[in-house]
């Protein structure tokens, strides 16, 4: 079954082990933020830290597990029809970040979209943690400096996870419209369980 993630928006999703989520960049432009907590203990969450110390690497490639806060797998990265550019650096928008870009009104954001989709399962967290940056391309050069490029993906590309233990997925269709992530237009995306 085929979910939309609402451009500017957040969602949320249970998933059993075993279970499979393809995160589909519908028009080819958006980037999704990806969050994964464990079922039975929101204090476990997927740590992009802690899956950087783990891959050796600044970005997921196909067979990669995600690894929790406790080093534990939660979910593999299984296909990779995209790309490939996910960031794990930067972390989740918020308003007050739009007021650091010069935005003197709410804005919606992947922390509060995050926290929307989580209470539309009926639970609360007392904290954002990092995200993985779907589809976001973060180049980086040799002297540490980064830059915000526009996303490569066409229509249709998309990834798939599949669950190490059952968990909670969240997503956030970024609202990014300031800088030029999301090409300076966000869209809805979709996810399915497969």
């Amino acid at each position: 079954m085929k979910h939309t993630i609402p451009a500017r928006s957040g969602k949320a999703h249970r998933l059993e082990k075993g279970q499979s989520v393809r995160v589909i960049n519908t028009h080819g432009n958006q980037v999704v933020d990806f969050w994964a907590f464990n079922a039975n203990d929101f204090r476990e969450y997927m740590g992009m830290e802690h899956c950087r110390a783990f891959w050796s690497r600044l970005f997921p490639v196909a067979g990669d597990k995600m690894l929790t806060n406790r080093r534990r797998a939660i979910l593999t990265l299984v296909e990779d029809n995209s790309p490939g550019r996910h960031d794990t650096l930067i972390a989740p928008c918020d308003n007050e970040r739009y007021g650091l870009l010069g935005c003197t009104h709410y804005h919606d954001n992947c922390r509060d979209n995050l926290h929307a989709g989580l209470a539309n399962l009926g639970i609360t967290i007392p904290y954002t943690p990092n995200s993985l940056n779907l589809f976001m391309n973060i180049p980086w050069r040799q002297d540490g400096s980064l830059e915000w490029g526009n996303c490569l993906c066409r229509p249709g590309d998309n990834v798939l996870f599949t669950a190490e233990m059952d968990c909670i997925v969240a997503f956030s269709a970024c609202p990014q419209d300031m800088l030029p992530i999301n090409n300076g237009t966000p869209t809805e995306a979709h996810f399915e369980i497969v």
